[in-house]
Order: structure tokens, then C-alpha cells, then sequence
């Protein structure tokens, strides 16, 4: 199936438990490489919590200080998914949990996915982990588990949006 951009932009929406520490990270980082990649102005990014218990906060500041270490922005509103999150074209959960909580509250579970499925030496139903009560090694992991997803992800969605992986002026494929 090939997406029809010319309607609306395709939507990921990213999915943990309180949209302050897995789901915004990744959003951030799926964004800049969307920029990256000349796709942002086709797909809409968004990230949301499981719960409530972080709606309106900025996102934790060791998920912002391992962002801004690596090159990404750190600005974030925690959310709580709802119905615009649920309609996404394609939602990516952190964990097992999230996946159930996702794939039962919409009509097609085909659109959700583990964000780590997307990770070549990653196994299928491998999760990304809950930093939060742990150190700052924890974000740091995180992110290396979102780095090394987005690239399969991008490539999912060059395959939906109709798009052609072209090499740049570098030689490397993006």
C-alpha cells in the first residue's frame, strides 16, 4: 500500500508510559532525521503517554540532556494518548505493555508496532526499556536503541510514502 500524501501527512505517533522519557526521545529523534531526510513537511510526528501523570510537563531532564548531547532539540509537552494519537498511520510502542494498550484500543493492531521490530539486530519483540528509575547509563541505552531503529523506520515509510532510498553526495544511502 502506498500512501497518498497529497491528502494529509502520514502520522507516527510514539507511545511509552508517561511521554517523558522513551516516546519523546524517539520523537525527537525520528524528527531530525525526517529533516534530515527532506520528509518533514510528508509526515507528522507525536508522542504520547500511556497514562496521565506527566501531561503538561517537559520531558525528564535526562531524556533533554541526552538529546542535547547527541545533536537533537529537547523541547517537549507531555501528552496522554487520545483519539488523535490512536488515528496515526503508524504507531510505534516501547514496550509489551504499551503494544496491548495500543493495538486494543484501535480498529486495524496491524498499524502498531515495537519500535525495536524496526532495528536489524534487534529481535522482533525486543523492547526499549523504562530509564526512569534508574541512571543516566538508562537514557543513554535509550537512545542507543532509538538510533539504531530510525533508519528501518525511515525506510518503512520511504516504502509507504512511494519514496526511493537514493544514495547522497557521500555515497551512504539515507
Amino acid at each position: 500500500m502506498t500512501f497518498d500524501s497529497t491528502t494529509k501527512p502520514f502520522h507516527v505517533s510514539f507511545v511509552c508510559t508517561g511521554n517523558i522519557c522513551r516516546s519523546p526521545m524517539a520523537a525527537l529523534v525520528f524528527g531530525e532525521h525526517l529533516r534530515s531526510a527532506g520528509l518533514s513537511d510528508r509526515v507528522e510526528v507525536s508522542s504520547a503517554g500511556t497514562g496521565p501523570w506527566h501531561v503538561g510537563e517537559s520531558a525528564d531532564p535526562r531524556t533533554g540532556a541526552v538529546l542535547a548531547d547527541h545533536g537533537y532539540p529537547t523541547e517537549h509537552t507531555a501528552a496522554q494518548l487520545d483519539e488523535h494519537h490512536l488515528s496515526a498511520d503508524l504507531l510505534l510502542a516501547m514496550d509489551a505493555g504499551h503494544l496491548r494498550v495500543v493495538r486494543d484500543a484501535v480498529a486495524d493492531p496491524n498499524r502498531v508496532r515495537l519500535l525495536r521490530s524496526f532495528d536489524p539486530k534487534a529481535d522482533e519483540w525486543a523492547e526499549v526499556p523504562d530509564p526512569y528509575f534508574g541512571g543516566e547509563r538508562g537514557f543513554d541505552r535509550v537512545m542507543e536503541m532509538i538510533e539504531a531503529s530510525v533508519p528501518g523506520v525511515l525506510d518503512w515509510l520511504r516504502t509507504h510514502l512511494g519514496e526511493r532510498r537514493s544514495p547522497d553526495s557521500s555515497g551512504i544511502t539515507t
